[in-house]
This record gives structure tokens, C-alpha cells and sequence, in this order.
């Protein structure tokens, strides 16, 4: 009965254990899996490329991340470098980002459902925050924030809500963000909630997120120290 038991129980960490292990990207079984975008194979990824067809052009991109972008309406522009751009990233679980924002510019609350994210600035000045999920109280939607300078490393949990804003009138940003995942997802919440018009996506940052507090902190922001808000933000 003890035996029996005991079985039960290593079932269960096992289970667990899996569980966990398919929480994200799968771990590679080989050196690579470049993928193959022209099979017509459909599977969670990209099947392997042929070993021997793969060659050194499977895991470079000539993609000029030390140039400056044109921002979009809402005064941001992610360049992006996932598995869609490097073949060979397929099952490596790993992408890179170049944000640029201009004075005043903002990338928008968003959420990345499959990835993890580590943003560094380059230059500039940045207001960065998440908030946490619906989790019991006194952690539910708790707003984290900080004000970053260049050199500053922040970091957003996968699948919350956060945002990058330029309190800068009259300086541009740059941020190179890593994810943690070979294709991360998107979900803009200004897309989403209020639809394509760039004038709401504008309203949304000063709007869900208490901008009139923000102007009036931002000074004691810029020391460097970290806020949180028991409260909701959206």
C-alpha cells in the first residue's frame, strides 16, 4: 500500500513538473531546428529545416539595429527580430527589439502572452510599468513603475500588461528589449478596447494611467525609486 502510495505521489511531481516545462517555449532536442517556412506541415512552431541545407545566412539578419526609425502616430516604432526574421531562432525560445520612441512618445499598454521581457536603454529617458493579474488581494492589478536612464535595465513578467512612455519633450528614446520566446505574441490594449483610431491610443496612456500623477511624481520618480499601487490602473 506504501509502494502504491508512494507511485501516486511520484506521478503527481511529475505532472507538475511537466506541466511547467510546457509553460513556455520547448527546450531544443538538437543544436537547432532551423524552420522551414515552406513546409506545408502545420505544427505548434515551425518543422526542422533539412541539417544539411542549413548554412550560416539560417541565423544572421542584416537588420541595422544601430539606425535610427521613423516613429508611428503615437510616436514609437518596434523593430522586431523573431523566428520570422532568423530561421535558426525556431525552439531556441529567445527574440530581440529595438524601440524607438520620440519626445513624448509612447509604446502603448500591451501585453506579450508568451514571453518575458528585459528592456535596456540605450538612450534617453524612459517611464516604464505592469500591473499584475487578478490575483488575491493585496496583489491584485498592483501597479509597478519606474523611471529609467540610460544604461537601466527593467523587466516585464510574461503575459502582463505594461507599457514604455518618453516623458522627454525635446529628447528621443532608444530601448533594445530581449523576450523570452522564438515568437512572443502581441496584444495592444488601445487596438483592442478602442479600436485602429490613433487619437484614442493617444488618450489611452494619460487616460488608464493617471498622467496628471504621473507629472506631478515624475520629478521624485527620476531618483530612481521604484512605485507600486495597491489599486488598479485600468
Amino acid at each position: 500500500m506504501a509502494t502504491s502510495s508512494s507511485i501516486l505521489l511520484l506521478a503527481a511531481l511529475l505532472a507538475l513538473v511537466s506541466w511547467q516545462a510546457i509553460a513556455s517555449d520547448p527546450g531544443p532536442l538538437q543544436d537547432f531546428c532551423v524552420a522551414d517556412m515552406h513546409s506545408p506541415v502545420r505544427v505548434n512552431g515551425f518543422v526542422c529545416k533539412n541539417p544539411m541545407e542549413v548554412n550560416a545566412d539560417d541565423f544572421f539578419k542584416a537588420a541595422n539595429l544601430d539606425k535610427p526609425r521613423v516613429t508611428n502616430k503615437v510616436g514609437s516604432n518596434v523593430t522586431l527580430i523573431n523566428v520570422m526574421q532568423i530561421a535558426g531562432l525556431n525552439t531556441l525560445g529567445i527574440s530581440i527589439a529595438r524601440i524607438d520612441y520620440a519626445p513624448l512618445g509612447q509604446n502603448p499598454p500591451h501585453t506579450h502572452p508568451r514571453a518575458t521581457e528585459i528592456l535596456t536603454v540605450l538612450e534617453g529617458t524612459l517611464y516604464v510599468g505592469f500591473v499584475t493579474s487578478n490575483q488575491p488581494a493585496p496583489n491584485r492589478n498592483k501597479f509597478f513603475s519606474k523611471v529609467l536612464n540610460k544604461g537601466d535595465v527593467f523587466v516585464f513578467p510574461v503575459g502582463l500588461i505594461h507599457f514604455q512612455f518618453n516623458p522627454n519633450p525635446h529628447q528621443p528614446a532608444v530601448a533594445i528589449a530581449a523576450l523570452a520566446a522564438r515568437t512572443q505574441g502581441l496584444s495592444q490594449l488601445p487596438m483592442q478596447c478602442l479600436g485602429q483610431t490613433h487619437q484614442y491610443q493617444m488618450m489611452f496612456l494619460p487616460r488608464h494611467f493617471r498622467w496628471k500623477r504621473i507629472q506631478l511624481t515624475i520629478s521624485r520618480l527620476s531618483s530612481g525609486r521604484t512605485t507600486t499601487t495597491k489599486t488598479g490602473i485600468c
